[in-house]
């Protein structure tokens, strides 16, 4: 008996991670495309916008990375608040600001709310791809972590892939229709999913494997235990800033993200 019951076990775990995967990463998946799309897009809407609104391309510039200036002065509390406060409200709270926002881009009529646009998209997104890390280290165990963070962060490059054909059909299709520009029906038409997706992570989301009622009490033990003691560790802020490979691994992110996005815009 005790020699089938590792196999048991493990048989009883890829089941669990099986319902795991289907409720928790097809979710966060189409969020995180539309993530990266409403970051992107406005280097699509460049193409009409730019001309319709008088940008030189110094101010397309300035305002394309102006994003990241909101991003970066609110991720760090919106993360820190994020366990105390729940996933489910701090996700569905950034889905349906971004999107209003995103799709608000529509009434951009000069430089400065071109700006204040950007900057807000930036402050409403801040925590979103740091929080979905920290939300699935709550369900998935150190062996099953990477591969669950592969699946939501391929949505990037997915996002790319989807957005510059679909934006460019948008831009092109709807150009003139309802007396507005094609770049205008673009952030609306690619803002708008994200209200809804909002709306359903609030009520589709657990904040933990204890509130999920669609495991069984079995479930929750059994998750606990591949967990173990990670679940529930709290590390210390201070000593994550003393720690030197916090700031090789976020040069190492720097460089990559830096070509990318300069590629993207």
């Amino acid at each position: 008996m005790s020699a089938f019951a590792p196999t048991a076990r493990s048989g009883a775990l890829n089941a669990l991670y099986r319902k795991l995967n289907w409720r928790l990463l097809p979710l966060l998946f189409i969020c995180y495309v539309f993530a990266y799309l409403d970051r992107i897009n406005v280097g699509f809407a460049k193409l009409q916008m730019q001309s319709d609104l008088g940008l030189s391309d110094a101010a397309y510039g300035a305002g394309a990375g102006i994003f990241f200036l909101g991003y970066v002065l609110f991720e760090l509390p919106s993360n820190l608040m994020l366990p105390r406060v729940g996933a489910r409200k701090t996700f569905s709270r950034i889905l349906v600001l971004w999107g209003i926002t995103s799709a608000c881009m529509l009434f951009v009529r000069d430089v400065p709310t071109f700006y204040l646009m950007r900057f807000l998209l930036g402050v409403f997104e801040a925590g979103f791809a740091p929080g979905m890390i920290y939300y699935l280290s709550c369900w998935y165990g150190p062996t099953r972590m990477a591969r669950a963070i592969a699946i939501v962060f391929i949505a990037g490059p997915i996002g790319g892939i989807v957005g510059g054909p679909l934006s460019a059909w948008l831009m092109t299709t709807l150009s003139g229709v309802g007396g507005m520009a094609g770049w205008q029906w673009m952030f609306l038409i690619e803002g708008l999913p994200c209200v809804l997706l909002g709306i359903l992570t609030f009520f589709v989301l657990s904040n933990r494997p204890s509130d999920a009622n669609w495991l069984s009490a079995e479930e929750k033990k059994l998750l606990e235990a591949e967990l173990g003691t990670s679940a529930g560790q709290v590390h210390s802020f201070r000593a994550v800033l003393r720690d030197p490979k916090t700031y090789v691994l976020a040069s190492a992110y720097f460089c990559i993200i830096f070509s990318i996005y300069a590629m993207s815009f």
